[in-house]
């Protein structure tokens, strides 16, 4: 029997959810106003969890999470992590076969 996968909440939309379903997030240790993702949950710091879609990024954004999870204050830019998810959802999007007149 295999240990359990430890659970996190996303600062977005309040779920929890096994921290692998996650992206986790940290303020970067060079520029304390910019979060950046991390992906391999290596940065020093505080982390907050957040649901790796737009639609969670904007809602956090709108919700103002960032701030009160990563215990900071103003505004943060989350570019890279916006970046991040991009990334991600062009890495897990099924491949479009281009049709030809040969198909």
């Amino acid at each position: 029997m295999g240990r359990a996968e430890p659970m996190r909440t996303c600062i977005a939309t309040r779920r929890t959810r096994p921290a692998g379903e996650l992206m986790r997030v940290a303020l970067d240790p060079k520029d304390p106003g910019r979060v950046l993702a991390d992906p391999n949950r290596a940065l020093p710091g505080r982390g907050a969890w957040l649901t790796p879609s737009l639609e969670a990024l904007r809602q956090a954004e709108k919700r103002r999470a960032f701030p009160r999870a990563l215990r900071v204050s103003g505004p943060l830019d989350t570019s890279h992590v916006e970046s991040a998810i991009a990334a991600r959802d062009r890495e897990h999007a099924p491949e479009r076969r281009i049709r030809t007149t040969e198909d």
